[in-house]
C-alpha cells in the first residue's frame, strides 16, 4: 500500500503561480511512475502531468505546457508541481496518484491507469 498526500493548493490571483506537492508514504521503493490530475465541480477528472519512475520522462495536457512543470525527488518520495501563469480555468481539486510499474521511462496519462490516489488540495485562481 501507498499514501499520497498533496500539499500546497490555495487562492491566488490570476497569473500567479503555485507549487503541489505530493509525499509518498508507505511501500514506495521507487516502483511507481507519478501524476497529477485535477477535477473542477461538474467536470471529469482530467491529466495535468505525469512522470516516470526514473524522472527521466514527462507528459503533459496540452494546456498545461509551457506553463505546469512536473519534477519529483526520489530519495524524499515527493512529486512537485510548478504552476505558473495561472489562470482561472485552472481552478479545481488537484490529485496525486501512483502507478506501479517495472518499467522506469514510461509515463501514464489516464485515469484507469492509477493504483493510488491522494485526497487532493484546492486550488482557486481568481481573475
Amino acid at each position: 500500500q501507498v499514501q499520497l498526500a498533496e500539499s500546497g493548493g490555495g487562492l491566488v490571483q490570476a497569473g500567479g503561480s503555485l507549487r503541489l506537492s505530493c509525499a509518498a508514504s508507505g511501500r514506495t521503493r521507487g516502483w511507481y511512475a507519478m501524476g497529477w490530475f485535477r477535477q473542477a465541480p461538474g467536470k471529469e477528472r482530467e491529466f495535468v502531468a505525469a512522470i516516470s519512475r526514473s524522472g527521466g520522462s514527462t507528459g503533459y495536457a496540452n494546456s498545461m505546457k509551457g506553463r505546469f512543470t512536473i519534477s519529483r525527488d526520489n530519495a524524499k518520495n515527493t512529486v512537485y508541481l510548478q504552476m505558473n501563469s495561472l489562470k482561472p480555468e485552472d481552478t479545481a481539486v488537484y490529485y496525486c496518484a501512483a502507478h506501479y510499474t517495472t518499467y522506469t521511462s514510461r509515463y501514464y496519462s489516464n485515469v484507469e491507469d492509477y493504483d493510488y490516489w491522494g485526497q487532493g488540495t484546492q486550488v482557486t485562481v481568481s481573475s
